[in-house]
């Protein structure tokens, strides 16, 4: 007899390994019915995301077989400075699939601190399941970007045998490739700043540019999230004040023709954006300045400096965008220009 209506399982997967399976497997046995909600979905594609939503769940149904049919993979997108729009759209998912469930497990392992979230459904029931002994999804990502012998045949006893055939196909791609490539830059970043006496913390500084509707952005030329597009932005130099980094580093990077007077004149708005996980480099926080110009002709741009490009972006097309968008930037012009949307 089953114990629950409906399960609930939250995870990344990046990748799904036998440990996830395990979990999956105990939610089927005890439920009629599962939902897993796959996290960090329209997230770019990232070393520490190397996999599209729609990929996540490919390797979940493989792992399944006959099963998958009783399981519904939901996407559940990040909100970094909202802890209550995650919730949200966790539990507004789960409700699209319940029904009339009655009875609801909320199925995982309390492996850290990252677990907390088990403990923020009080209306399901928690199914704490018990750990397998196996390498961490952070662990096998390491591995999957690693050159040294035997890597492959870790990845491969720490996964479903289906999933494994999805990551070796993978690693002929050119988003392997592109991942990869950011993977070593990131790692030798931090290799240089690994002999600091205390944990390095670096401060850098974004714009956001409104004009008639449209916000500048820039393609990034360089590692880490080249190819992606970003607010114009940069490291703060030691003699300059956060402002005028921010100005300075705009005009590098699109060649922006308003004079610094002018954008100085126009600054509507500043936030200071934190988050400990918001970029791959480490311990990076970014003053962001907001600058608007409700209507005129918009000015010309160009890339320059570390932008391949530089373009004027309808607001309109910003939500489709979220994929594409450097670490946190989503969320700093959905600060700033969310009402608009």
């Amino acid at each position: 007899m089953m114990r629950y209506d409906l399960a609930v399982f939250i995870g990344r997967f990046e990748p799904f390994h036998l440990g996830h399976l395990a979990i999956l497997q105990r939610a089927l046995a005890l439920s009629s019915r599962v939902v897993v909600l796959v996290g960090s979905a329209e997230a770019p594609r990232t070393a520490k995301n190397p996999w599209s939503f729609t990929e996540r769940v490919v390797m979940i149904q493989a792992a399944l077989g006959g099963d998958a049919s009783r399981v519904t993979a939901l996407p559940l997108r990040d909100h970094l400075y909202s802890e209550n729009a995650w919730l949200a759209e966790a539990q507004a998912q789960v409700a699209r699939v319940a029904g009339d469930a009655k009875s609801i497990g909320l199925f995982g392992f309390s492996k850290d601190a990252s677990s907390y979230y088990l403990k923020a459904f009080p209306q399901w029931e928690l199914v704490d399941a018990a750990s397998v002994p196996l390498l961490s999804a952070t662990e096998l990502r390491r591995q999957l970007f690693s050159q040294e012998p035997g890597a492959l045949r870790l990845i491969e006893a720490n996964v479903p045998a289906p999933v494994f055939e999805i990551i070796d196909a993978f690693r002929k791609t050119d988003a392997y490739r592109q991942t990869l490539d950011e993977f070593r830059h990131v790692e030798s970043y931090r290799a240089a700043w690994a002999d600091a006496p205390y944990p390095p913390v670096f401060v850098t500084v974004d714009s956001v540019v409104a004009h008639s509707g449209h916000v500048l952005l820039i393609k990034r030329k360089a590692q880490p999230g080249r190819g992606l597009w970003a607010l114009p932005g940069g490291f703060v130099n030691q003699d300059e004040t956060l402002h005028d980094a921010a100005i300075r580093e705009l005009r590098e990077e699109t060649r922006l023709k308003i004079p610094a007077p002018v954008l100085r004149g126009s600054l509507r708005g500043q936030r200071v954006f934190d988050h400990p996980d918001r970029s791959l480099r480490g311990r990076t926080i970014t003053h962001a300045f907001y600058f608007d110009f409700p209507a005129g002709e918009l000015p010309s741009v160009r890339g320059a400096d570390d932008a391949a490009r530089a373009r004027w972006v309808p607001v309109s097309e910003l939500q489709n965008m979220r994929a594409c968008l450097f670490e946190d930037h989503f969320f700093i012009l959905e600060h700033f220009l969310g009402a608009a949307w």
